[in-house]
């Protein structure tokens, strides 16, 4: 099973500049979109075989996700129930026969971190949300989730030590989530691979020079990691500051 996730930006940009053309190529089993940054009844996008399901923002042109499937899902469920995190349509979940796959845009912390202290209160009920679930089946959860982990999944760790994304309170936010019975499924295939990331920002060059974060992620129960195939990142990818991350996934 073919798993995408992509961060598009605008979905209605990010069709002009490639996105049916990538899709219909690599022929996910699911594919999910986060930014989509639209309601649903501003943009036609269906493709033959899949359904779609979308959870737009109250707050037109902001935030908002979208998931293409081929598998027919038992249940839809958009949100965690919780109306201050639900308003801006960043989850959607998934509940299929063998697992529950939830896309996921994660707040960003801004600048001067001004919803830094918000962050880490999503976090904590996203990870109670994810541990609900798996204590009934399985769990895969994708998306952006605006922080680099690890040193090594950025260019200049020292340089961001404490701009958003790269914080120590949103990098253990990540730690205690993994530790909860997670997997960060890129880094468990390739622990050690340098320089592959998955947002770049507009500025200077940054995406022809590389000068990237990796912070887009598949990451999946503990009880299914001998699933996992392979997990890519599509770095050649255009169409948005972010590029799309792949999981291979046999379930």
């Amino acid at each position: 099973m073919k798993l995408i996730s992509w961060n598009v930006n605008g979905i209605r940009a990010c069709m002009t500049k490639g996105f049916i053309e990538f899709f219909n190529e690599i022929g996910a089993d699911i594919f999910c979109i986060q930014e989509t940054k639209c309601q649903i009844n501003q943009v036609e996008l269906e493709f033959n075989g899949y359904k779609s399901f979308w959870n737009s923002a109250e707050k037109k042109g902001y935030s908002g996700t979208a998931i293409f499937t081929k598998k027919e899902p038992i249940s839809v469920t958009c949100g965690i129930g919780i109306e201050e995190h639900d308003k801006e349509g960043r989850i959607i979940t998934l509940e299929f026969e063998k697992f529950y796959l939830v896309n996921n845009y994660t707040p960003n912390s801004k600048r001067e971190l001004e919803r830094l202290e918000y962050r880490m209160i999503w976090e904590d009920e996203i990870k109670n949300y994810l541990l609900t679930l798996k204590k009934r089946k399985p769990v895969i959860m994708c998306g952006d989730l605006n922080v680099a982990h690890k040193e090594i999944d950025l260019k200049n760790p020292k340089s961001n030590r404490r701009n958003a994304g790269f914080t120590d309170e949103e990098r253990k936010k990540m730690t205690d989530l993994l530790q909860s019975g997670f997997i960060d499924t890129f880094r468990y295939i390739y622990p050690d691979k340098e320089n592959e990331y998955s947002w770049w920002s507009y500025m200077g060059k940054a995406r022809e020079k590389n000068i990237g974060w990796r912070i887009d992620y598949f990451i999946t129960s503990n009880d299914i990691k001998q699933n996992i195939q392979d997990a890519k990142i599509h770095q050649k990818i255009m169409g948005s500051d972010h590029c799309p991350v792949e999981l291979d996934i046999e379930l």
